[in-house]
Formats: C-alpha cells, sequence, structure tokens
C-alpha cells in the first residue's frame, strides 16, 4: 500500500494525498474475455492541493 507521508506531488510539490473513487454504473475495471464478471472499482490517489494523480488501484484484483 502507498504511504501517503512520504509522497510529494511532482506537478506543484504538495504533500498532502486523498484517495478517492469514481461512482458511476459503468466506472469499473473489467476482465478482458469475462462476460460474467463484476469488474471492480478504481481508486486514486492524488494531490489535495493540484490534483495530479499519484497513483490508480484496481480495489479488488481478486475479481480477476
Amino acid at each position: 500500500m502507498m504511504n501517503h507521508e512520504n509522497l510529494t506531488c511532482k506537478a506543484c510539490g504538495g504533500t498532502t494525498f486523498v484517495k478517492g473513487e469514481v461512482k458511476a454504473v459503468d466506472a469499473r475495471v473489467m476482465p478482458i474475455g469475462k462476460t460474467f464478471s463484476f469488474g471492480s472499482p478504481v481508486i486514486y490517489t492524488f494531490c489535495k492541493k493540484c490534483g495530479e494523480v499519484a497513483s490508480i488501484r484496481i480495489k479488488n484484483p481478486d475479481k480477476f
């Protein structure tokens, strides 16, 4: 897991990061070739000051 305490934003130099998840009906990563999978939401870790994304992570990799 990413340690937020040691991050520095590449875009603005900010040091405060937060996590967020896209909330929409189809905002999931789906496995290729698995028709009946529910997939997994994606978690973004981003700079609270400017919004630069530091990390994109699959919430439930076991779905793949």
